[in-house]
């Protein structure tokens, strides 16, 4: 892993505190992730970082803190407003676990989902920029097929592709390598680090050590709810 440089914070988390029901499951975290860093959430089952990552993302409400994702603030308490949602999708991409594609529809029309009826991107560029995509990430050839008939490793790459559709700076990723052999996880590491390399800033919660290791410029490690 690389030392921390000293550039722009992209992701600033203050006092971030969540509970659900009785269960406080963050309690008062604080982070700063600088541009183009590529930061490793570790910890165990549930210590708090996919949450963490819901937050960030604007899928999940917080009790009290601050979180600003590359000058989007969203505060703790309240619903978060429509048109700060709508900013914060230009902001942040996310990646979850199981990929969450949606089924009835073909790789290139996940992509293309978003840009076209939560950005109002002209249906034609967005096909154009759904191609660039899924052809950068070597799928373009599994453009029109649907998610059950992909690999797990394409179905992730189309994942990336769709959460970075809008070119947001800021990226997600729920234990990318769940669900990798080593071969796919050595893929999606030098992917990811190609993303980095272009300026892109990457959050991922992971359980994978050697993966965190080989690919995260910092390890973050949580447990109950804080910053250990």
């Amino acid at each position: 892993m690389e030392s921390r440089a000293a550039v722009t914070g992209i992701v600033e988390i203050s006092g971030l505190a969540l509970t659900r029901g009785t269960r406080a499951i963050l309690t008062g975290v604080d982070l700063t992730v600088d541009r183009g860093e590529a930061v490793a959430l570790m910890g165990p089952s549930g210590s708090g970082k996919t949450t963490i990552l819901r937050v960030v993302a604007g899928l999940e409400r917080f009790q009290a803190g601050t979180v600003v994702v590359d000058g989007v603030a969203l505060l703790g308490g309240p619903p978060i407003p429509a048109t700060t949602l709508r900013a914060l999708r230009r902001k942040v991409g996310m990646v979850f676990q199981f990929h969450c594609l949606f089924e009835h529809l073909s790789a290139r029309a996940n992509v293309c989902l978003a840009p076209v009826h939560a950005h109002g991107v002209p249906r034609e560029a967005a096909e154009r920029r759904a191609l660039e995509l899924l052809s950068a990430f070597g799928v373009d050839h599994r453009a029109e097929a649907l998610p059950r008939q992909l690999s797990g490793g394409e179905a992730q790459r189309v994942a990336i592709a769709r959460a970075l559709a809008v070119d947001p700076p800021v990226l997600l990723l729920d234990e990318p390598t769940a669900s990798l052999d080593p071969q796919r996880r050595g893929e999606l590491g030098a992917l990811l680090e190609g993303l980095r390399r272009q300026g892109r800033t990457l959050v991922m919660a992971t359980h994978d050590e050697e993966f965190a290791r080989n690919y995260a410029t910092r390890a973050v490690t949580l447990r109950d709810g804080r910053i250990a």
